[in-house]
């Protein structure tokens, strides 16, 4: 496919096109300058901004937590319109759950996923569980799921409460340089809530999960890493306790990263007053001065990368009372206008860039790719509709001012 990008700032510093606006042209993958062509014919598409808007181009984004359901909860979301989800939202490479029915904690759950993924454009990377079953009781078979292509291991939206087979797995992975990835969350704290523990939850009277919950697994995690030397990745962090954590465990040296998602950065405990079970997410949406903690800490870097936490759900899930909704959002098509939104000029957009570029691809030893990403900024843009066979999406009828460029539609 042969595409002519009109004046288009890059975004990427490792092309020689870096910080500059110029006439660019995509054909077989890579990308090339176009030297002002004046001639559009021949392409098969021809991108430019409108009036009032400015177009960039960067690498294609990586999304390190993503759920397709499939196998067993296919009437949610399957492999591939997961990945045409991904597709709109501007992803050129998906890490994928294991929390499937069978669970993805054997070689031929990895291959079964690589296997539905081929042909797509977008790359799927599974990950494969920690856990036999994702129970938490017993190791599942890391080496071999790496060695078939399971490139980091996690047990999703079930963490792990073990300390000791947390300790196992990081001692296990280590002989790899694998990498294991955790969201934090100690269930015996978080049981029965329903929302962050707080003044909102009260004045509801609905019960809360503290923010205790969160931090109490990320110091118990982080003391594990420093005993076992290994590597951890802490995502849907929503806290600014966890922040603060982070942040001094990464001035001690050890290799610990982290991701936050769109909604986290978005949304504080106070739109939870609409009972509206769309926000029903885990972690869950927490103050606004954690919020404020998460966008502060995006911009320094603590906070290394965005993820989407896409959890696709169907109407039956979501469409019943607060306590017994399912839980998650299907976003994965706008991450970059809900983030740009949220952060409202208090984080550059190179460094949002690199959160959803370089920043996974290095923590996750994701190879190189050609894929880019088209976006423009400024304007208003409805939010597009999503491809993914679900709508658990508070934010379909809003409008950003960033919209990105579908380059295979």
């Amino acid at each position: 496919m042969s595409v002519l990008i009109r004046q288009a700032t890059v975004i990427q510093p490792d092309s020689p096109y870096h910080g500059q606006t110029l006439d660019l042209v995509l054909s077989e993958g890579s990308i090339r300058e176009a030297a002002a062509a004046q001639d559009e014919t021949g392409f098969e598409k021809v991108i430019q901004a409108a009036s009032g808007e400015a177009l960039f181009l960067s690498a294609g984004f990586v999304d390190l937590f993503a759920d397709y359901r499939e196998p067993g909860y296919e009437q949610k979301e399957t492999i591939q319109t997961g990945l045409d989800a991904a597709a709109a939202g501007g992803f050129s490479d998906v890490l994928l759950l294991p929390n499937t029915s069978p669970v993805t904690d054997n070689r031929s759950g990895v291959q079964y996923a690589l296997n539905q993924s081929r042909g797509h454009q977008v790359r799927l990377h599974p990950m494969g569980a920690v856990s036999q079953g994702i129970e938490g009781k017993s190791l599942a078979e890391m080496l071999d799921m790496r060695a078939h292509g399971a490139i980091a291991f996690t047990d999703g939206w079930k963490p792990i409460q073990n300390s000791g087979l947390m300790m196992k797995a990081l001692e296990y992975v280590k002989a790899f340089r694998g990498i294991v990835l955790q969201m934090p969350l100690d269930n015996t704290l978080a049981a029965g809530g329903l929302m962050h523990e707080g003044v909102v939850s009260t004045q509801l009277g609905m019960p809360g999960i503290p923010a205790l919950a969160e931090s109490l697994m990320v110091h118990r995690d982080i003391e594990l890493l420093r005993y076992t030397g290994s590597r951890l990745h802490l995502t849907g962090i929503s806290s600014a306790e966890s922040v603060a954590l982070i942040r001094r465990a990464k001035a001690d040296g050890l290799d610990l990263s982290c991701s936050v998602t769109p909604y986290h950065l978005s949304l504080n405990d106070e739109i939870l007053r609409s009972y509206d079970s769309a926000y029903k997410v885990t972690s869950p949406i927490r103050t606004e001065a954690d919020r404020l903690a998460l966008i502060g800490a995006l911009a320094d870097g603590t906070i290394d990368c965005i993820a989407s936490h896409h959890r696709p759900q169907d109407w039956d899930a979501k469409a019943k009372e607060f306590e017994y909704s399912g839980e998650g959002m299907a976003i994965q098509h706008l991450v970059l206008p809900v983030v740009l939104d949220a952060v409202q000029g208090k984080v550059s957009t190179e460094r949002i860039i690199d959160a959803l570029t370089t920043a996974p691809r290095r923590i996750f030893g994701l190879p190189a790719s050609n894929s880019v990403t088209v976006f423009t900024k400024g304007g208003k843009h409805a939010a597009a509709a999503s491809p993914s066979l679900s709508r658990n999406n508070p934010f379909e009828g809003r409008s950003f001012n960033a919209a990105v460029q579908n380059l295979y539609a």
